[in-house]
């Protein structure tokens, strides 16, 4: 049996154990993090908060978000979106690109795989990538998910890990990384820049 055979039959069978446990329990949620004092400079980038739309930070029913456009020396740009959720259990599920973006107006023209390197440890670990377009416009974005430990790619593995979690860890909580850049002359240009943002920006989501 595949992993991931052995992962979906482990999350079928903590979803028909967790029905029953957690509604008689209560769930062991982290400390809300604290966003305001996310750093407006990362190595070479200087960057400057946004805030999101009342209604849309209300329909994705994040705890605490950062929202900054990120700019180094050279000129590249890079838009920063982190959404953190205490918990996962009430409905307020994190958000894919794949279904918001496409509501704003972008069509995803290509999805894929890319792979970022821890600069500190050298471990490396796969983030979703996505080309979007809009009229004669397009952007580059690599997004992944932090859940509980892990760094996760995968929309589908996103959900087994929440419930298998759910049921054995009694949590629920986890955050979306999201960035975003201009594809001005290539799409791989485009990648190599926000991973070098990556790089820099790694370091302070391990804490």
């Amino acid at each position: 049996m595949s992993w991931l055979r052995l992962i979906v039959v482990v999350a079928l069978l903590a979803a028909a154990h967790g029905a029953v446990m957690l509604t008689s329990r209560t769930e062991n949620i982290p400390p809300a993090k604290a966003f305001h004092d996310f750093p407006d400079r990362i190595g070479p980038w200087q960057g400057k908060k946004g805030a999101l739309d009342e209604t849309i930070s209300n329909v994705l029913g994040v705890e605490a978000y950062v929202l900054s456009d990120f700019t180094r020396p050279s000129g590249q740009f890079v838009n920063l979106y982190i959404g953190f959720y205490q918990s996962q259990r009430q409905g307020d599920l994190i958000h894919s690109p794949r279904n918001c973006m496409p509501g704003a107006g972008w069509n995803i023209v290509e999805t894929g795989r890319e792979i970022l390197t821890d600069p500190e440890t050298g471990a490396s670990f796969k983030v979703a990538s996505l080309v979007l377009k809009k009229g004669d416009q397009y952007q580059m974005v690599l997004y992944w998910f932090h859940s509980r430990g892990r760094i996760i790619a995968s929309e589908y593995m996103q959900k087994i890990w929440l419930v298998i979690d759910a049921v054995f860890r009694n949590r629920t909580d986890g955050a979306f990384v999201r960035l975003i850049t201009p594809v001005k002359n290539s799409r791989q240009e485009a990648v190599l820049l926000l991973k070098d943002f990556a790089d820099d920006l790694k370091p302070l989501l391990d804490d």
